[in-house]
């Protein structure tokens, strides 16, 4: 074992630990605050309705893969449609509302 495959096991660790702090932390400070919690179980089930919205909606058609990969890859283009124009309605409908106020 030389010197560089020391250097990529260091690495890997490095990579793990800080994954495991990048969950833990928010984790543990959210359960020190459990309205913090609701807030995000009402954003996750919301992207998970807007997911399966988008799992329906998409085609299972695609050439060349599997009929559930090419839903799958549907399905994630049209949740990124759907979270895209989201973001454009909530941007404009903030700044329309900071014009009238």
């Amino acid at each position: 074992m030389d010197f560089i495959d020391i250097g990529i096991v260091a690495g890997y660790i490095l990579i793990v630990l800080c994954a495991v702090a990048a969950v833990g932390i928010p984790l543990i400070k959210s359960f020190s605050d459990p309205k913090s919690l609701v807030k995000s179980g009402i954003g996750i089930g919301v992207l998970l309705v807007v997911f399966l919205l988008s799992y329906a909606l998409a085609d299972g058609g695609m050439a060349g893969t599997t009929s559930g990969t090419s839903k799958m890859v549907g399905a994630g283009i049209i949740t990124t449609y759907f979270i895209f124009f989201g973001a454009i309605g909530g941007i404009i409908y903030t700044e329309i509302s900071k014009m009238v106020k």
